[in-house]
């Protein structure tokens, strides 16, 4: 029976005719719609004997209706999402074309500084050039650090820098006051996080963004000032004066400090004016600069164990978007001081990417976000608000920067090492630190642990992704993690007193990842890792028999440059709570020569070479994202609570516990490196050997035997040429090893979109099974299809959900699955093909 969607507010359909509802049936339909949108069958008939107004209307035309309402109800939801992307089309068209008239600009200029400087080296020598006549124009941009007149600290001349300070920042924003580049491997578009742009030639390190957010002006500006929020780095922002203005603004004195990154580097801080106005077209400015002083200003002496950095004009122009929502645009201009730190450092601070990554684009994708939980539900998974989860990481994160700077205001103070200097021991007995610790538990104990420990170390990894690096660390705890110290780290915070490891507790060897939340762009996990276990002794029933951490996992994309990736965690009490007491602990590796800048402007992007398959991993070194990471320093920081009078035995333990990490991360970072994998045929990458190319060979075969049709649209026969077109194939292809269902097969081979949609790499392919990427649905479709499979070589699966490695809900269209044949047309795999999937 043809089915269309009319109007169901007024007709059924029944063998082709329409049949009339009154007004009383539609609004009782309407209300039972709202109860139960897909009811059974048993369900309508049910519904026409409780509601007697439906008596006359035969259960064909319940159906009906019903399926005509759904689909009425999926046409309004799609219009409003067209409505949606439209307007966030118009405002983004509307953003590139001021972009490009700001380009133009720029062209402009440079074709009349290039006539200048022409004309002018023509008409004088060097040796007789006149300088008091010079242009304040140096490489192609104004020099933004030209004598200024004297200001002082009355609010006149608070508000003559401010003033100057506000036109400076759009003169970078919206002018051509800096040579703007694309940021490498940022793709602008309407599912993009926005426009983001580097300098090129501008003192110090500055990034510039623009985007489209779904908030009003006055909330993004609120989110905005709120730093500490949304800026990992940042560790407090004091505002130490406000001043009011006849124009309706405000002048905000402040002090600023920032985390320092590793133990590597001191801690920066930034004394500053912020200026918030209203320009005459209805946009909200907030621009910053430090104050110097040459400025005559207000001063802030230095402050012990911080180096004080500046930064020169910056800001955030806020403009309403027609529809609702602001178009933002950001710029971050920072002088680091990078003298101050290692050599090896240094590109850390010299580097606008890595200032792009950690500040300019994390602004813009706190306001993404929250836009987002405000148009979702208010309650995610395991019953908790978004902003709850937030506030979570944030801890986190904070917590591992308190441990890894140490500062003294906070009660941190170094103990003496053991001859050694590789690990640094740090304790803390502050009441400050303690009170979130000392709290009872529902079993009746309480924690007794009076002090806290930090044991932490720093280390040079050569030849390595950080990205694959973190993603090794979090998926195989157990090749780095001892479980006894997680055991007494769990007992520590939650119950006591406790033993120090080695005497009396259980072995926590099952890992189980929970995924919790998780950022709308994917590049920040939080999850909840459940270990499992039991103790050595009957006398150990009161030992807990599993433990949980909550983890904040991010920077695990490959593709990303001047991220870095951090894996934090701590334990938890099952309970759970918001307010929960957290120790953290986990590793950061910040890659130090992706942080290198490109030395000219017109630096292209080349897709062709970054999508070459080379024999150390996913990508040849030409890939224009992954060439330069080659160095990183990873900083490992471990905290434990404990009584006072062991102090000197928890150090102990600690040091050797750090040690034994660095050991075996060194160990695995070897293993990981390309001239490792290169030289060793167990742990190589498939891709380019022969191996891999019978393997292929052997994938299009077997499909062409079983289904009767090609595989690849190339009629190519190479065993290169085949290899090569599978790899780039649109549709995600794997193959796992072929045993029975009950034996776990795991993937042995995948291509490119294959091992997207897993959210892995080549070299930890093989620890992933093919259960844990289906749901039970899935498991139980595939185990009816198996035999099918194994008789008659291939079956076709519905579409469904799977996961990937990272726990992420993939959905697909639909997915074919086949037996490989080798040679001998012995069963060698299967392979499996997944069209059309995306992430949810």
């Amino acid at each position: 029976m043809a089915m269309s969607c009319k109007d169901g507010n007024k007709h059924g359909i029944d063998n082709g005719k329409y049949v009339r509802y009154t007004p009383e049936q539609v609004e009782a339909l309407e209300r039972l719609y709202h109860e139960c949108p897909k009811p059974s069958s048993i369900r309508r008939q049910q519904l026409i004997r409780e509601c007697p107004i439906l008596s006359n209307i035969e259960p064909k035309q319940i159906k009906v209706w019903f399926q005509n309402r759904r689909c009425r109800e999926k046409q309004r939801k799609e219009a409003s999402r067209l409505q949606a992307v439209n307007r966030k089309l118009t405002a983004m068209n509307k953003l590139l074309m001021e972009e490009n008239d700001r380009l133009q600009k720029q062209v402009s200029q440079l074709v009349y500084e290039n006539g200048y400087f022409r004309q002018h080296t023509q008409t004088t020598t060097l040796g007789a050039k006149d300088t008091s006549c010079e242009p304040v124009v140096t490489s192609g941009q104004h020099n933004l650090t030209s004598q200024h007149p004297p200001r002082d600290a009355s609010p006149a001349g608070l508000l003559s820098i401010a003033e100057e300070t506000l036109t400076e920042f759009l003169s970078k924003a919206t002018g051509t006051a800096v040579e703007w580049v694309q940021m490498p491997g940022m793709k602008p578009g309407p599912d993009s996080i926005g426009i983001v742009a580097i300098s090129h030639g501008c003192p110090g390190v500055a990034a510039r963004a623009c985007g489209l957010v779904g908030l009003e002006p006055t909330r993004v500006a609120e989110i905005l000032k709120d730093q500490p929020s949304w800026f990992r780095d940042c560790r407090a922002v004091d505002v130490l004066n406000v001043l009011p203005t006849a124009n309706g603004g405000t002048i905000e004195l402040l002090y600023m400090q920032l985390y320092a990154p590793t133990t590597l580097a001191p801690a920066r801080d930034f004394w500053l004016l912020r200026y918030t106005s209203v320009l005459e077209d209805g946009s909200l400015v907030i621009c910053e600069r430090s104050l110097k002083n040459t400025q005559n200003g207000p001063t802030m002496p230095p402050v012990q164990h911080f180096v004080r950095a500046e930064m020169l004009p910056s800001g955030y122009l806020i403009r309403p978007c027609e529809g609702g929502g602001s178009i933002i645009h950001i710029v971050d201009h920072m002088d680091l001081e990078p003298w101050s730190v290692p050599e090896v450092l240094r590109p850390l601070y010299e580097s606008s990417t890595v200032l792009a990554q950690k500040m300019t684009m994390a602004a813009l994708r706190q306001l993404r976000q929250i836009a987002h939980e405000v148009s979702q539900s208010n309650v995610t998974g395991w019953g908790r608000r978004p902003a709850a989860l937030r506030s979570l990481g944030q801890r986190l994160t904070r917590g591992f920067n308190e441990a890894l700077n140490g500062f003294n205001d906070e009660g941190w103070s170094v103990m003496g090492n053991d001859g050694m200097d590789d690990v640094t021991i740090l304790v803390n007995s502050s009441p400050d630190k303690l009170m979130g610790l000392n709290i009872s538990f529902a079993n009746g104990f309480s924690a007794i642990s009076n002090a806290v420990l930090c044991a932490r170390a720093s280390m040079l990894l050569q030849n390595v992704p950080p990205a694959i690096l973190l993603r090794f660390l979090r998926e195989h705890r157990s090749e780095w993690a001892d479980n006894n110290i997680d055991a007494y780290s769990a007992a520590a915070v939650k119950v006591g007193p406790w033993s120090l490891p080695g005497s009396r507790v259980g072995s926590f060897g099952n890992q189980v990842i929970l995924p919790l939340a998780h950022t709308i762009e994917h590049e920040e996990f939080l999850e909840v890792i459940k270990l499992e276990g039991i103790g050595h002794t009957p006398e150990d029933a009161m030992m807990p028999r599993e433990m949980f951490l909550l983890q904040l996992c991010s920077g695990m994309d490959e593709n990303a440059i001047g991220t870095c990736a951090e894996l934090i965690f701590a334990p938890i009490d099952a309970s759970f709570a918001d307010d929960a007491p957290l120790l953290p602990s986990g590793f950061r590796i910040i890659p130090l020569d992706s942080g290198k800048e490109a030395s000219s402007p017109n630096r292209t992007l080349d897709l062709a070479s970054a999508l070459e398959i080379g024999p150390a991993g996913n990508r040849t070194p030409n890939d224009s994202v992954n060439s330069g990471c080659t160095r990183s320093v990873m900083t490992i920081a471990f905290e434990f609570a404990f009584e006072s009078h062991m102090q000197e035995h928890v150090a102990s333990m600690a040091r050797q516990y750090v040690r034994s990490i660095i050991s075996s991360v060194q160990r695995v970072a070897l293993a990981l490196s390309p001239s490792h994998l290169s030289s060793h045929t167990g742990l190589r990458s498939p891709l380019g050997t022969p191996e891999a190319q019978t393997l292929a060979r052997w994938i299009c075969n077997s499909y062409r035997c079983y289904l009767g049709v090609e595989l690849l649209k190339s009629g190519n026969e190479g065993g290169e040429l085949v290899l090569k077109t599978l790899w780039h194939h649109s549709d995600a292809i794997m193959c796992c090893s072929l045993k029975s269902m009950q034996a776990l097969p795991v993937f042995t081979f995948a291509n490119q979109a294959g091992l997207d949609m897993l959210e892995t790499t080549l070299v930890a392919l093989q620890d992933i099974t093919l259960e844990k990427i289906f749901d039970d649905h899935g498991k139980k479709t595939l185990c009816s299809e198996f035999p099918q499979i194994m008789q008659q070589g291939f079956a076709c699966l519905q579409g469904g959900i799977c996961l990937s490695s990272m726990g992420r809900p993939v959905s697909y269209e639909r997915a074919v699955a086949w037996k490989v044949l080798n040679e001998e047309e012995n069963a060698h795999c299967i392979c499996f093909m997944f069209v059309n999937w995306s992430f949810v």
